[in-house]
């Protein structure tokens, strides 16, 4: 049984998604890409090397790749203080640690932003491990990020909670089960295709209901 629980953090603990998919969108419009913001939405979740060329193509990953990336960030930058954690989010990770898990937050994003976002959720001195985009070779859809997430604290057995198809998928390819919210934006019904094992539509609703998930406890 599952003694590691791993916790997405962009869209899953703090409501970042939609500030992510403008942000692309306006990186994208300085090259003039223009791309459907519903579109972008679609990709939000996946590392920003994997998110260019799935949205823009490569031709343009190979053009722009990295600049567009680095305008992501500077789009992102002013929007960050408009960023909110998500009703619940200390909570369950408060009860999840007191059941016995050793928890790790796992973001493909800027250590910077991770940072804030872990005093933001007051996840600082909960967390035993965590990650960012500079800890992976690729990004989610690829399983790099929940491998070193389960290296930091030494393997076993994990449990992963997220927000996007992309998180299922990638922890699928490692064989860890992922337990799906809605917080991102996504589907029940596209989480659930993705791999994920069950779906709830809040932290909230998660942590009342964690004796019916991986998350019971270690062994249980």
């Amino acid at each position: 049984m599952a003694d590691i629980a791993i916790f997405d953090v962009d869209g899953t603990l703090v409501d970042t998604n939609y500030q992510h998919a403008l942000a692309w969108y306006r990186a994208l419009r300085r090259y003039d890409v223009i791309r459907p913001l519903w579109r972008i939405h679609r990709a939000v979740g996946m590392g920003g090397d994997q998110l260019v060329p799935h949205v823009a193509g490569e031709d343009v990953e190979r053009e722009h790749g990295d600049d567009l990336r680095a305008a992501w960030a500077q789009e992102l930058e002013p929007m960050i203080g408009e960023v909110t954690a998500f009703e619940g989010a200390h909570e369950l990770l408060q009860e999840v640690k007191a059941r016995g898990f050793t928890l790790v937050l796992a973001s493909s994003g800027q250590r910077e932003q991770v940072q804030h976002f872990m005093e933001l959720v007051g996840a600082t001195d909960l967390a035993d491990a965590w990650t960012s985009a500079d800890d992976v070779g690729s990004s989610k859809p690829a399983p790099d990020l929940v491998a070193v997430a389960l290296e930091r604290v030494g393997g076993g057995s994990g449990v992963m909670v997220g927000d996007s198809p992309w998180d299922a998928v990638a922890a699928g390819k490692v064989g860890v089960p992922v337990v799906g919210l809605r917080t991102g934006g996504f589907a029940a019904e596209e989480l659930r295709e993705a791999g994920a094992v069950q779906v709830f539509d809040s932290l909230v609703e998660l942590r009342e209901r964690l004796d019916e998930t991986p998350l019971a406890g270690p062994g249980r």
